[in-house]
């Protein structure tokens, strides 16, 4: 991992007046090249091929500024984009594709890029919701498996792969020597609040040196789990697949929010203690029971797709901001402030 004071060292030889947000073209770029647009601020997209160039046209207000090809996601151009006073925007498909790139690379990245790594580890993840003191699902040992279980691999795989196992046999059946997460299955409806930690002021839910917002909250479509009352209906047999294909606007009953606020700012405080700290957005994944329980299974160390329902804002946004504030535009806000106060190193890493 490079070193924190080296990234220092480029942020402040970079020209902040004409600083550029970068990111690969995939998942929120055209939120967040949108968004910054709106704060006045550059954009610059990493692309693959020249199919990801085409759709932007369909989309002009949310297209960057510039385009850069890259060979793949994992390859990403550090000369150029330090050239450009490049700040560079994680999102889940930086964390799976390019995440060990993204370790040595001497461009400073929004965030805390060691929280990355505790996303991509699930062991790491659990340790960091332990240490927040959120209730989670029980991990369960392969040789153990008694109930219903989700085996999950690691990293930001928008749910490919995952599946549900009911007993020893059937997890050597279809897992046998890959490196997976076996949790036992909770029902209950899932939430996702989206959440905003700044360090560069402490008025408003405080937590940490700085406070947290809860800018939104979304759920997960997630393929044929979600249609599965049709299918069984139908009498058509079913092998449950969870692979996200999009997300739903959802708002909690008001006398939920502390908890759910509560949660992040644990959270928060729990990643200064365990590897300093996560400036930026992050998301929380919770089951809420029938008892009104929170369970959480992981943690999004960074800007989820569920914002992508609110590149204007949500009702919770509104009533913190009073004016179109998304997960998008309030990460570019937040750099400009940065930037204005001289405290960029406070949000990159």
């Amino acid at each position: 991992m490079i070193s924190k004071e080296k990234i220092l060292e480029v942020i402040e030889g970079y020209d902040k007046k004409k600083l550029t947000l970068a990111t690969v073209c995939s998942h929120t770029s055209l939120q967040l090249f949108y968004s910054a647009k709106q704060e006045n601020i550059r954009t610059l997209g990493l692309v693959t091929n020249e199919a990801q160039r085409k759709m932007y046209d369909a989309f002009p207000l949310a297209k960057p500024d510039e385009f850069i090809d890259v060979e793949d996601s994992n390859k990403l151009p550090e000369a150029e984009l330090a050239e450009r006073n490049s700040i560079i925007i994680p999102h889940g498909s930086i964390v799976e594709y390019a995440g060990k790139a993204l370790d040595k690379l001497a461009v400073p990245v929004l965030g805390n890029r060691n929280s990355l790594l505790w996303e991509r580890d699930r062991v790491k993840m659990f340790e960091w919701m332990r240490t927040a003191g959120l209730e989670l699902p029980a991990l369960i040992d392969p040789d153990k498996i008694d109930r219903p279980c989700v085996v999950k691999h690691a990293g930001a795989k928008g749910g490919r792969g995952y599946a549900i196992v009911h007993s020893p046999e059937e997890f050597y059946a279809k897992f046998a020597n890959q490196d997976v997460m076996v949790q036992e299955y909770l029902i209950g409806v899932r939430v996702y609040p989206h959440f905003f930690y700044s360090p560069l002021s402490k008025e408003g839910y405080r937590a940490s040196d700085g406070h947290i917002e809860m800018l939104s909250i979304d759920r997960r479509f997630e393929s044929n789990i979600d249609e599965s009352y049709r299918t069984v209906i139908a009498g058509v047999p079913i092998k449950p697949s969870f692979t996200v294909v999009g997300n739903e606007p959802l708002v909690l009953r008001e006398s939920l929010l502390n908890d759910v606020l509560e949660m992040g700012k644990d959270v928060c405080e729990a990643a200064d203690k365990l590897f300093g700290g996560i400036p930026g957005p992050f998301c929380l994944e919770l089951i809420c029971d029938e008892n009104l329980q929170f369970y959480a299974f992981e943690i999004s160390a960074r800007i989820v797709a569920g914002t992508n329902l609110y590149p204007t804002g949500s009702p919770y946004s509104l009533f913190a901001f009073d004016e179109p504030m998304g997960t998008g535009r309030r990460i570019a806000r937040e750099v400009k402030l940065a930037a204005k106060a001289d405290k960029l190193g406070k949000i990159v890493y």
